[in-house]
C-alpha cells in the first residue's frame, strides 16, 4: 500500500473499496518513519478490510506454517527427554546442543553476508541535516506493582537529497534525548531506503558485527557442550 498525499485511504485491491485507515499503534507494527510515497504492508482477512494490520514493508502471504512447525518442535523436546531418561542425562546435551549447533553454522553465512551488506549501505550513506521536532512522552504504570516507567522518544524530520521530507522516531544514537526539541542533528540515511537512517554512522558500523560475534560465540558453547556430553557416554 503507498499512503496518497492528502488522504489516509487506499483502495482495496480485491474490491476497490475505499478504506480509511490510520495508525493508531494498535495494528500489528507501528510505522515510525514516514514520507509521502513509502510503501508499507497491510494486510487483512479475506473480506475483512477494516481488520487490517500494519508492517513496515511489504510481505508475502503466510504460509500456515507455524503451527505444524511448533508441533514438530515439541515431538523433537519429547524425543530428547525419552532420551535422556532412558539411556542417561549426556543424551540431553547432544540432543538438543547438536541440532542447534547446525543450525547455527548453517545461519551464520547469511548472516555474515547479511552484516557485509549492511556495512557496504553504511558506507554509502548520503548525510543531511535534521531537526528534533518533538519529543515523545509515554508514562505507563505496572497494574500488579504500581510501578510507573517513563519511554521519552525523540521525532526527528529531515528532506533527503531526492527531495523526500522524512518525519521519524529517533530511538538511539541521540544524547540526552529528553532534552532534544529543536536541536539539530546530522542524519545519515540510504537512499533506497530512509527508514534506516542513523544519527551515528560509527557505532551503527561498530554494532554490524555484536550479532555475527554473538552468534559464533554460541555455536562453539554449542559444539563444546555437545562433545562434552558425547566424552560422558
Amino acid at each position: 500500500m503507498r499512503f496518497p498525499r492528502d488522504a489516509e485511504s487506499v483502495d482495496s485491491p480485491a474490491s476497490g473499496q475505499k478504506v480509511t485507515v490510520t495508525n493508531d499503534g494498535e495494528r500489528g507494527e507501528t510505522i515510525t518513519c514516514a514520507w509521502e510515497g513509502r510503501e508499507i504492508g497491510v494486510s487483512h482477512p479475506r473480506g475483512r478490510p477494516h481488520a487490517y494490520r500494519f508492517s513496515n514493508t511489504p510481505e508475502e502471504p503466510s504460509r500456515g506454517l507455524g503451527w505444524p512447525v511448533f508441533a514438530v518442535f515439541l515431538v523433537y523436546v519429547g524425543l530428547v527427554v525419552l532420551a535422556a531418561v532412558g539411556w542417561g542425562w549426556p543424551w540431553a546435551l547432544i540432543g538438543f546442543c547438536g541440532p542447534w549447533a547446525v543450525s547455527t553454522a548453517v545461519y551464520l553465512p547469511g548472516a555474515v553476508r547479511a552484516k557485509n551488506r549492511r556495512v557496504e549501505r553504511l558506507a554509502t550513506m548520503e548525510s543531511v541535516q535534521g531537526r528534533v521536532v518533538a519529543v515523545l512522552k509515554d508514562v505507563s504504570v505496572d497494574q500488579d506493582g504500581g510501578h510507573t516507567s517513563t519511554t521519552i522518544t525523540p521525532v526527528v524530520s529531515f528532506t533527503t537529497r531526492e527531495g523526500a521530507a522524512v518525519t521519524a522516531h529517533c530511538v538511539s544514537h541521540l544524547p540526552d534525548p529528553a532534552g532534544a526539541y529543536g536541536r539539530d542533528v546530522t542524519v545519515h540515511y540510504a537512499s533506497a531506503d530512509p527508514a534506516g537512517f542513523t544519527l551515528d554512522r560509527a557505532a551503527a558500523h561498530r554494532s554490524e558485527g555484536r550479532e555475527v560475534t554473538f552468534s559464533v560465540l554460541l555455536f562453539v558453547v554449542l559444539v563444546a557442550t555437545a562433545v562434552v556430553g558425547m566424552t560422558m557416554l
